[in-house]
């Protein structure tokens, strides 16, 4: 038992409990500084707020797919803005309302689908370019690297169709390429379409840039550029599926290994409350609207007889789970959240 005389003041208590708390204050940090680092940078969003990093895998048979986010670029005033090409301001604001989204403004997310089959390390799509193309996009970078997937490891880029949210990715501002060591695939009657300047006539204005970006973005990849045809194996355990209408060459991959499957489903639908509810929609960017509502109801039809798992594009993040017959459309039913692979 302590005497009085060798019991700690009052003041040396305090002293001593300060000094603990010191120490572990200085352990919390430096357990919590790799973590820190791992968060993307809140300048980038003007935002002190910042998010955990933006990755998510899971297993299709035994190939590991890892979604991860790129950001995202917000639409004022969707609905009276045009987002939908074929529906007045009120048919769209009540869509809005039924699934609880604010009528303000609509976030448009990125997510690029990554492929590990064991053999190859398979990009779909390249993500926006390091806040090239928004402020609120470009964290692929960051995000991969906090996933622990190095572009470099990357052998083959799989490319859906050539809007720029989907390939300014493949080069840095100064037009090096992200991707060094990938073989780059294309669809190729999206090729044969935009690198045709006689076409530009047949394309809205806000999207004549394309055709330049075309062939900034993938000069780098002259040499290792591929075209493939609808129908055709890209790669082993992957198939492109034709799903044309929001651009000439819009293509579906179609990912199998065993019994399990997998449909990376590119644009065929943008924000799965407005266009997968209601195929029939025209998305602003739809080259050709009944085309493109074919498209979905055909691919997503698919998907939804086969209870097959999907990824899309502009789904919210983490963007991957499964479809299902609702009313003239679909509904999006996310798949569970797993803390395993």
């Amino acid at each position: 038992m302590a005497t009085a005389s060798s019991r700690p003041t009052g003041r040396a208590r305090s002293e001593r409990r300060d000094r603990g708390m010191d120490r572990r204050g200085f352990l919390g940090a430096a357990a919590a500084a790799p973590l820190l680092s791992a968060l993307p940078a809140a300048a980038h969003h003007g935002t002190s707020m910042a998010q955990a990093p933006g990755f998510y895998r899971f297993k299709v048979g035994g190939f590991t797919v890892t979604t991860v986010h790129d950001g995202f670029t917000p639409r004022q005033n969707p609905a009276r803005s045009g987002m939908v090409a074929n529906q007045t301001p009120e048919a769209v604001e009540a869509a809005m309302r039924e699934a609880l989204l604010p009528l303000d403004r609509l976030d448009n997310p990125f997510t690029v689908t990554f492929l590990d089959t064991g053999r190859q390390l398979i990009a779909f799509d390249t993500g926006t370019g390091g806040g090239q193309l928004s402020p609120t996009s470009g964290l692929l970078e960051h995000n991969l690297e906090a996933a622990g997937i190095d572009p470099a490891r990357v052998s083959l880029v799989l490319v859906s169709h050539f809007h720029g949210d989907h390939v300014t990715g493949l080069t840095t501002r100064e037009n090096a390429a992200v991707f060094p060591n990938a073989e780059v695939a294309v669809p190729a009657a999206e090729w044969a379409f935009w690198t045709d300047e006689g076409n530009s006539g047949r394309v809205p204005e806000m999207q004549r840039g394309t055709f330049a970006n075309v062939r900034r973005r993938f000069g780098p990849y002259q040499a290792k550029l591929r075209r493939f045809d609808w129908d055709q194996e890209v790669a082993p355990g992957v198939r492109a599926l034709n799903a044309a209408g929001h651009t000439p060459g819009h293509t579906v991959f179609h990912v199998a290994d065993g019994a399990e499957q997998l449909f990376v489903m590119a644009d065929t639908s943008s924000r799965p409350e407005l266009f997968l509810r209601y195929p029939h929609w025209a998305s602003v960017f739809d080259l050709d609207a009944a085309m493109a509502t074919e498209s979905r109801r055909r691919v997503f039809g698919r998907a939804a007889a086969e209870r097959a798992r999907i990824t899309a594009y502009h789904f919210p993040f983490p963007a991957n789970g499964y479809v299902a017959p609702w009313g003239e459309g679909f509904r999006f039913i996310p798949a569970d959240w797993s803390s395993t692979v």
